[in-house]
């Protein structure tokens, strides 16, 4: 009969740094900057480096720009639509949350798959997690939309919004 003992919690944290350092490396570290400016030149390179994310999720994920379309499809309608002025707002916030949630959820996947890309455990819950959160940003523009399209029913119906003149000129 075989006795099993625990194992020790050194021996553990010691077998986890030698597999950790002998996984290779996805890509090289940067260096870490000595201090960082607090003038308009950060600013403007800060805003080139959302354009430079901005254009990489556009040109390596599939995904993000089949968001793009599907918000570039119903932003009009939530303008045209014969809705007030908030509720368009609340519109097009609800399609823009699936576009910032899909950025997210793709720096999380990138994340991930620079650090390691052997399958772990952790890696697919944190993964599953992003996309997670970009079917609740689609739940959640269904729901907005559905409850100021049903609210509004009357006036869609009608097609008020295609009569020529509008009713605000004389």
């Amino acid at each position: 009969m075989i006795r099993w003992r625990p194992v020790p919690l050194r021996l553990i944290l010691v077998v986890r740094t030698i597999v950790n350092h002998s996984t290779p490396v996805v890509s090289d570290p940067i260096q870490p900057t000595t201090s960082k400016r607090r003038d308009f030149r950060n600013f403007i390179q800060s805003v080139q480096y959302a354009l430079e994310g901005f254009w990489a999720a556009v040109c390596h994920e599939p995904s993000f720009r089949e968001d793009l379309i599907f918000v570039v499809i119903l932003t009009p309608f939530a303008i045209v639509l014969p809705v007030n002025a908030v509720s368009t707002a609340v519109m097009m916030a609800s399609l823009f949350l699936i576009v910032i949630a899909e950025l997210l959820n793709s720096a999380i996947e990138w994340t991930i798959d620079d650090i390691s890309l052997e399958k772990r455990l952790f890696a697919k819950r944190a993964k599953d997690m992003g996309s997670a959160a970009v079917f609740m940003a689609y739940i959640n523009c269904v729901v907005v939309w559905g409850i100021i399209l049903f609210s509004n029913w009357e006036r869609i119906a009608r097609l008020q919004f295609l009569r020529w003149p509008p009713p605000f000129l004389p």
